[in-house]
């Protein structure tokens, strides 16, 4: 059988070395002369592996997809992230910093010396009961979006009496989840930071689990793999190519049409290749695109376009080579270097951001999320010199007085690198390059519409049976048999789990032979 995958992003990717490894033919087409969309690695400054997109990777480390496809033979290697998350005192206070290890007494100790006994002993309770739930929800992540898996797994339905209580708790809002459990504004405001990474703000309905992750990453932490973000793509390209798998950058598909009992694709160079099966891995908007140029029903296209919801855009960021790690007062740089730094004291400070963006309105105040993976894995920054990334949430795609990003790409750079500066005094001069990545940049790079690195809102009502639309969600399209959904746009949505591309390659398998059993 005969299979064109659109993009390579590493859904794509996993779906293609899922197919490739059981003797199908697989070519692989990529409009970008980069592959792994917004997971790759390239050199922006001299000496410095820059990730694109991601940097942290999480859930494909819980997903058993890394050891399934054997990625270890061909190159990946993760290095821990501990301690995993780190939020420092606020600036002007002589508070102690918030250390998150992999060890829960490491972590408990910290929460006590600097938001006191009670919260620590809250904390081990929040994790010890969020813990299994959150590794229900891991695997519900893990598998198709049916109904019943998420009211088993995800709401917790199948717990021994509380069903309907423990469901309540899962659609709370991440701030009431945050309430109920801990007192210090700190803690609280560094856990629903970890949480807003997800997309949506903590205020939303249904948040409370991407607050109850944080509790997982005391089993198995956020992982760095070596080399940069785009090892993990490199990897997945390495395998399919030993099983026989093409990959073909810098030839985009610009038509999808039925053709027989399969399809014929358009390649940008001018190819028409014949193809049994096609999974699309780029924006669902981008794949409704492509089947508008293959004639297909334009009603249909147009209404799943207007119910589709991108978004306002989620953020921007900065890439910066510099010549020292961070010095936050009082901290180590073992204790903040090694994971996420959660720049971010107060809920309000999310909040208004958040609310800003929704105005189309640069925040009032940059919240930051700092990254210096350099000091776990050397190898992506010279001798002497280390690498940030500076993550910046909420900021508009569409800016209301409708003036370019290409104005305030500088300026908010500027606002990033000084909110950092002013939790770690100095750190502006330690900047020696930058790399800013607008939301326009980011749309412009990756395809990623509207700015969002999740391509649709993470929100409840286009989550799991409802991503990206009801109709779409069972990772097929209605009316164009043989074509199939897979990456950010389909369930789990955004982040780095490979999730998806397992699920249609499966979808593909069953399709075929009724059955198909993956190794175990």
């Amino acid at each position: 059988m005969s299979v064109v995958i659109i993009g390579s992003g590493h859904n794509a990717l996993v779906a293609a070395c899922y197919l490739a490894r059981d003797g199908h033919a697989v070519e692989v087409l990529e409009r970008d002369t980069v592959l792994g969309g917004a997971v790759s690695t390239v050199e922006r400054f001299p000496g410095h592996r820059v990730d694109r997109g991601s940097s942290a990777h999480i859930m494909i480390r819980h997903s058993g997809i890394i050891e399934e496809l054997e990625l270890g033979r061909f190159g990946l290697r993760y290095l821990d992230c501990d301690p995993w998350a780190f939020a420092p005192a606020p600036p002007g206070t002589d508070g102690a910093p918030l250390v998150f290890s992999r060890d829960l007494d490491r972590t408990c100790a910290s929460i006590a010396t600097a938001c006191g006994e009670r919260d620590a002993d809250a904390y081990r309770r929040f994790v010890r009961i969020w813990g299994p739930r959150t590794a229900r929800v891991m695997r519900a992540f893990t598998g198709g979006p049916t109904p019943g898996k998420l009211l088993r797994s995800f709401w917790g339905l199948d717990a021994q009496g509380g069903g309907s209580a423990l469901s309540r708790e899962f659609l709370q809002t991440g701030d009431a989840l945050l309430d109920s459990y801990f007192d210090s504004e700190r803690l609280k405001a560094a856990l629903a930071w970890w949480g807003a990474q997800s997309g949506p703000p903590m205020s939303e309905p249904g948040s409370a689990p991407m607050v109850g992750f944080a509790a997982l990453m005391h089993t198995l932490p956020p992982g760095r793999a070596v080399g940069g973000s785009g090892a993990l793509s490199a990897a997945l390209v390495a395998r399919l190519r030993s099983d026989g798998g093409a990959v073909s950058p810098a030839d985009a598909a610009v038509a999808l049409t039925p053709s027989g009992n399969g399809w014929q694709v358009r390649t940008a160079s001018g190819r028409n290749l014949h193809a049994d099966k096609v999974i699309a891995g780029c924006h669902i908007l981008t794949t409704l695109d492509l089947l508008e140029q293959g004639g297909f029903d334009a009603a249909t296209l147009a209404d799943w376009r207007r119910r589709i919801r991108v978004g306002p855009g989620i953020g921007m960021v900065v890439r910066a080579a510099t010549s020292a790690l961070p010095r936050y007062p009082g901290a180590e740089s073992r204790e903040s270097a090694h994971g996420l730094q959660l720049l971010v004291g107060d809920r309000r400070e999310l909040r208004r951001a958040h609310g800003a963006a929704l105005a189309g309105d640069l925040p009032p105040r940059p919240v930051v999320l700092a990254m210096s993976f350099s000091a776990l894995d050397p190898s992506i920054a010279p001798a002497g010199e280390h690498q940030l990334s500076l993550w910046s949430q909420w900021h508009p795609y569409q800016l209301a007085d409708g003036s370019s990003w290409d104005k305030h790409a500088d300026s908010e750079a500027d606002r990033i690198i000084a909110e950092v500066d002013s939790h770690a005094p100095g750190f502006a001069d330690t900047v020696l390059q930058r790399h800013v990545q607008t939301p326009a940049d980011i749309e412009r790079e990756m395809g990623l519409l509207g700015g969002n690195v999740m391509h649709v809102e993470m929100s409840l009502d286009q989550m799991f049976m409802w991503r990206p639309l009801p109709e779409l969600s069972g990772q097929r399209v209605p009316g164009a048999p043989g074509l199939y959904l897979t990456g950010a746009s389909t369930h789990p949505g955004g982040g780095v789990s490979g999730a998806s591309g397992r699920t249609v390659a499966r979808l593909v398998h069953r399709d075929l032979r009724g059955r198909f059993r993956f190794a175990r």
